[in-house]
């Protein structure tokens, strides 16, 4: 025992004396800097720029030694969107060079598109919808996804378009050219056609990400039906895949706080620092929308399923919290069985629904990427035909299947659908800045959605005991 504690006391004893120290140091630095600017703005003070930038600077040096004890992906991504929007603000000539390397990182995130979106619907749709295999319960999950999922993007679509949080940015000049070319206009014929491909690799190339979406749904479809021998070793190729690709997010993602704080600088010195009134804006109609779906669509679900929602709040309330905290549907997958099990769900549905869901029920996510695709165009100046903006849903939904393995997976989608519909990508860096804040609300409703999924088919089945104490 003694062995054993000791080392606990050792790690935990520095974030405890320390780094609260380096908080409240941070918090005092900024009080004085807010201070500072109020009394100049207010004329209450006349005080010299230098001064002005030395008190944010020091605040920020403040922050930058927190970030370097803390040593948390999450945390750096926040603070490097402060330092950027500093460094854009007081140093513009510099911040316009730092564009190269927010499209480093870009390029880098394009190339995990259409290997991970293969892996993970091949997986998903031969390993776990085999509906031969699952029948009639399979079936119901599916059609309660699609259904809860649908309704998902259309709020999320009637959310950006009410609030137009995208609509009053600038883009720079030199983004506008570059990432945008004439785009002819197009039968209904032509939409159809273009959505199957004729060249897969050709496909992947251009970033067609529909025409990826549609192989992979066709390939996973005829892996499913192949004879056991030949479908357990592409199963075992595609699960391998999609946990590499997985990885391969990870590594690029530990150069994400240097690309979005490169971008956020890049962004501020062309446009100012009111794009941060943008960004609130979003933040704040993300979840908006997310508490109008779960009281809109989850909610009346529950009541109609006779749900016992105090038990079942109180059940899903720690793998909501872990879920919140890791930004990780997975990291709650294991908390969120057990908890619908002391539900009363049998364990034969929810090893089914739940792992399922995963890949086919991800309501927060969907939601989420329908509003952030619009904010993209809004930004541009792009004013997308309700017939667009229906294309777009019908493509996410199926582009954000099987996009909860790591957190912020959605951003891979997010740019494919932005290269598929000629939008351009130098907003979505822009959407980076705060993305882990809206990664922590759509995730918790990722595991809130797929608990009471799993109620749901559970209770269609007639199965539904119960519930136990832990």
């Amino acid at each position: 025992m003694h062995q054993a504690s000791t080392p606990h006391k050792g790690n935990t004893k520095p974030t405890k004396t320390f780094s609260p120290v380096i908080l409240f140091s941070f918090y005092g630095a900024s009080l004085l800097a807010v201070l500072l600017h109020v009394l100049h703005f207010q004329l209450l003070m006349e005080l010299p720029n230098e001064v002005l930038a030395t008190s944010r600077w020091v605040a920020l040096g403040v922050l930058l030694y927190y970030g370097y004890q803390k040593n948390n992906l999450t945390t750096w991504i926040l603070i490097s969107m402060l330092v950027g929007a500093e460094v854009g603000h007081d140093f513009p000539d510099f911040a316009v060079n730092l564009k190269v390397i927010s499209k480093i990182f870009l390029k880098l995130i394009k190339t995990i598109i259409a290997p991970l979106l293969f892996g993970t619907l091949v997986f998903g749709i031969a390993g776990h919808s085999n509906l031969k295999q699952i029948g009639r319960m399979g079936v119901k999950a599916l059609i309660y996804f699609e259904v809860v999922t649908t309704l998902a993007l259309f709020i999320g679509l009637a959310a950006i378009n009410l609030t137009k949080a995208g609509e009053g940015i600038n883009l720079p000049p030199s983004a506008e050219t570059e990432e945008l070319a004439a785009v002819p206009s197009q039968s209904w014929q032509d939409i159809i056609l273009h959505i199957f491909p004729e060249n897969l690799a050709k496909s992947v190339a251009d970033g067609q990400v529909l025409q990826i979406v549609v192989f992979s749904i066709l390939f996973g479809i005829a892996v499913a039906m192949v004879s056991e021998p030949h479908r357990t070793k592409m199963l075992a190729f595609t699960e391998s895949l999609s946990e590499v690709m997985f990885k391969f997010t990870s590594i690029i993602m530990f150069f994400a706080p240097i690309a979005v704080g490169a971008a956020i600088a890049y962004t501020v010195s062309h446009m100012g620092l009111g794009i941060l009134v943008n960004l609130l804006k979003l933040l704040f109609t993300l979840y908006g929308a997310l508490i109008a779906f779960m009281l809109l669509v989850l909610f009346p679900i529950a009541l109609f399923v006779k749900l016992p929602i105090k038990r079942f709040i109180k059940e899903i309330a720690e793998p909501v919290s872990l879920a919140f905290a890791t930004t990780s549907s997975e990291a709650a997958l294991p908390k969120a069985m057990t908890a619908m099990e002391r539900m009363g769900v049998p364990r034969k549905i929810v090893a089914f629904v739940m792992p399922t869901g995963y890949s086919f029920n991800l309501d927060g996510t969907t939601l989420y990427l329908s509003l952030a695709s619009v904010f993209v165009a809004q930004a541009a100046g792009i004013n997308l035909t309700w017939d667009q903006q229906l294309l777009m849903v019908f493509t996410l939904m199926l582009t954000s299947k099987g996009v909860a393995g790591v957190p912020r997976a959605s951003l891979v989608i997010l740019l494919g659908t932005a290269v598929s519909f000629g939008l351009p990508t130098e907003p979505i860096f822009i959407i980076l800045g705060i993305d882990e804040l809206m990664d922590m609300a759509r995730t918790s409703v990722n595991v809130i959605g797929n608990c009471l999924a799993t109620y749901v088919v559970g209770k269609w089945e007639g199965e539904v005991g119960e519930p136990v104490e832990a």
